[in-house]
């Protein structure tokens, strides 16, 4: 096995993604769907499950320790405010754009003409959001331990912060803590580069899976929504991400996405920003050269209020929704499309099926029927998966376009690290 260890992970990984995708169909051709899905499930899945468990294991640790230490490694917590308005206005600025892009491929592609909803199973879908009162508070832990216990990733941030700027506060005196919490980064770090050492068979699991459950016929049917969902999540990538990197930053953006190939194909794999959140600090760190303080703060409030490609998403599924339905739509419903995707999608990735929760409440701003949204939730959720795993992999791209631009503009960025070969 010397020969596979001395390949690149990000090569493993895409061997075993490749090799997962034709194990699955190839087991669906031979025992049937439901069969090789079940027998997948029971005999397989369990290798992927372990690697999520693994990597989610390391979440909160991971963030609670890389975000403290990050704010020591400021050594100014005016600094703070400066990154955190950068950070805040450059996330809010690439998911409008990843809407508009979403509505011009909408428009372009019009997946929506001449689909069959008639005999989809209608599935509901709550409009009702928290009120932005309640999301608020919900950020501020009345209990840190129970918020690190829980998972509460937005209050872990919070509390963090506070520890990180409480201990340069008192100077000398929180030297010991400052030590204690650098070196708990750099062990979690460390953990996360054995951890990823299982990653290639997770990702064989858990694509395996994916492919024999949902097979060849169920894309059929909503090919050209997969395929403007797909190309409108590359050209976001390569036009909004390349701009940042290369024009306004003046970085080589090939080197970029070398350097993000490892947490890009485990998010692919995974759907999981937050679970691929461990990966992203690595490759970060070491292969794009972003100094602690940035990667341990911007980073984690990416993964969970940057979601690009869930942004995207929406804009094309509302007008595949239009279309399907043919609903008129003026210039306005374009724009309060865009608007309220943008705004509705900061701090959802905690919601279970947080797209479909995020859909219905677009849909409403055009006045679109609960059953109508009923039926395009149940015509979606088949073949959301697939579509899930390419916004994952751009909202991962996303979040280190963001800490790369903050890092640069802080003078936290080793640019010639930046340029090296990545090491992992």
């Amino acid at each position: 096995m010397g020969w596979w260890f001395k390949m690149k992970l990000w090569q493993r990984v895409i061997i075993a993604m490749i090799l997962g995708i034709g194990f699955g169909l190839a087991a669906s051709n031979v025992m049937g769907q439901a069969e090789a899905a079940t027998w997948i499930d029971n005999h397989v899945r369990w290798v992927g499950l372990v690697f999520i468990n693994l990597i989610r294991m390391l979440i909160v640790p991971l963030i609670f320790t890389t975000l403290v230490a990050g704010i020591i490694a400021m050594g100014d917590p005016k600094k703070l405010g400066s990154l955190g308005l950068k950070t805040l206005a450059l996330y809010m600025g690439t998911t409008l754009f990843a809407n508009i892009i979403g509505l011009a491929f909408g428009t372009w592609f019009k997946p929506g003409e001449g689909i069959d909803l008639g005999g989809v199973e209608a599935v509901a879908v709550s409009t009702e959001a928290p009120s932005l009162l309640s999301r608020l508070l919900a950020i501020i832990p009345t209990n840190p331990v129970a918020a690190l216990a829980e998972g509460n990733v937005l209050a872990i941030i919070f509390f963090s912060i506070f520890l990180g700027v409480g201990i340069i506060a008192i100077g000398k005196a929180g030297k010991p803590m400052a030590d204690l919490f650098n070196s708990a980064s750099e062990v979690i770090l460390k953990i996360t580069h054995y951890v990823m050492e299982v990653a290639p068979f997770g990702v064989f699991a858990l694509v395996s899976y994916t492919a024999a459950s949902q097979g060849l016929e169920a894309l059929q049917s909503i090919f050209t929504l997969i395929v403007a969902v797909y190309l409108g999540l590359f050209i976001h990538a390569i036009i909004t991400y390349g701009f940042l990197v290369r024009v306004i930053l003046n970085l080589p953006l090939v080197r970029f996405f070398r350097g993000m190939t490892d947490p890009i194909a485990v998010a692919y794999s995974t759907a999981s920003s937050s679970a691929t959140l461990p990966v992203t600090i690595a490759a970060a760190s070491d292969n794009l050269g972003i100094k602690k303080s940035v990667a341990g703060s911007v980073l984690p409030l990416g993964a969970t209020i940057n979601m690009d490609g869930t942004a995207l998403y929406l804009g094309i599924l509302a007008l595949f929704t239009a279309q399907a339905f043919g609903y008129d739509l003026t210039l306005m419903n374009y724009v309060m499309i865009a608007f309220t995707a943008a705004i509705v999608s900061i701090g959802a990735a905690g919601i279970p099926s947080a797209s479909l929760f995020l859909l219905a409440i677009v849909l409403d701003t055009f006045g679109v029927t609960p059953e109508h949204t009923a039926i395009i939730v149940g015509f979606i959720i088949p073949v959301d998966r697939i579509m899930d795993m390419a916004r994952t992999a751009v909202n991962v791209t996303g979040d280190a376009a963001v800490a790369t631009a903050v890092a640069k503009w802080e003078g936290e960025l080793d640019e010639e690290k930046f340029k090296e070969v990545a090491v992992i």
